[in-house]
């Protein structure tokens, strides 16, 4: 089952959970931003290229995730449970953004949830987890499944933080969304890309409505590049030293049903470095948006012109807000010229 691609049916069913969902809002589409001062690279009043901004960092719990958990949960909800007076356990694992809106979930929906959380994650995140009410397992990152297997042993059902067929449902809604407020097809969108759930739930869901033309590409940390390498060599591939600041673009393997929607859908992977990351963090900051440096990735791709024959309507989705003023502050220092 992992080689197949969501059909209209799951994408629209996707998009009906997150619309009827009270914890998912209709997020903002900032529409001409060079207007509001904004770098984006090589765009010009005269050369046709308009950017707009889709603002998942102003999603509840900050960031996109909560669109995934809420179609997961919806699933969840419907399979047959034989003991309704025990306490179900779920267990997931994550180093912060989809963490967060897990915890948010299990605690609406009465789960005993535990999050196993790499060593290297900030103690924020860690701290906002546990305040949802959930477990939190520290853990080096190479054991992070092997973490999830044993909680599995215990009882607890594991809901993958990307490579899911229901969460990739769910972020789906996001690219049909868009459109909508946009008004008309796009000519180009740009997607930060970590194990490929979000990229995968986008480009789905422009193909769904008819974006046939609509150029898709992803952005990775160029030390975090498994989704670029996989589809250079045609399969979802591990990549055990991946490492970026930007924590939640760095993952230790790309999700093989999201590396399937992104060898169908998607034109390109290009990489940023950390520096670009956070110029572009602080450029958005510093124009009132308040973005993380995961969020800021795509942004970065344009701001440096990283995206080939780039040109009319372009969209960048903003994935989230989830940092600390201390976070930001270190981010700030990486900042390149």
């Amino acid at each position: 089952m992992a080689d197949r691609l969501l059909t209209c049916e799951e994408i629209d069913e996707g998009k009906r959970i997150v619309e009827s969902s009270p914890d998912c809002l209709l997020t903002p589409l900032l529409k001409d931003v060079h207007l509001l001062g904004m770098q984006v690279g090589g765009a010009s009043d005269g050369d046709g290229r308009k950017v707009h901004l889709k603002l998942e960092n102003m999603q509840t719990t900050g960031s996109f995730k909560i669109r995934g958990v809420t179609s997961q949960m919806t699933h969840l909800n419907k399979q047959e449970n034989n003991d309704k007076e025990k306490k179900r356990k779920v267990v997931t694992m994550s180093a912060g953004n989809y963490g967060k809106a897990f915890a948010f979930a299990c605690r609406k929906h009465q789960l005993d949830g535990t999050v196993a959380m790499p060593t290297t994650a900030p103690e924020s995140r860690e701290k906002i987890i546990k305040e949802f009410g959930c477990n939190v397992v520290r853990v080096p990152s190479h054991d992070l499944l092997k973490k999830v297997e044993e909680l599995q042993a215990e009882g607890s059902t594991f809901l993958h933080p990307f490579d899911d067929i229901n969460i990739i449902a769910g972020y789906a809604s996001v690219g049909m969304e868009m459109v909508e407020q946009l008004g008309r097809k796009p000519d180009v969108v740009v997607v930060c890309c970590g194990g490929g759930g979000f990229l995968a739930g986008v480009s789905a869901g422009l193909r769904r409505i008819g974006c046939t033309d609509t150029k898709i590409y992803g952005v990775e940390p160029e030390t975090a590049n498994s989704m670029q390498r996989s589809k250079q060599q045609n399969s979802a591939c591990q990549m055990p030293k991946a490492h970026s600041f930007a924590a939640g673009l760095a993952p230790q393997f790309a999700g093989t049903i999201c590396y399937n929607h992104v060898r169908a859908y998607v034109e390109d992977i290009v990489v940023v470095d950390e520096g670009q990351i956070a110029s572009a963090t602080r450029h958005l900051c510093e124009r009132g948006l308040f973005v993380e440096p995961s969020g800021a990735a795509a942004f970065a791709a344009v701001m440096f012109d990283k995206v080939a024959h780039i040109g009319g309507d372009v969209v960048i989705i903003i994935t989230g807000g989830n940092v600390s003023p201390s976070e930001l502050a270190h981010v700030f220092e990486k900042a390149s010229s």
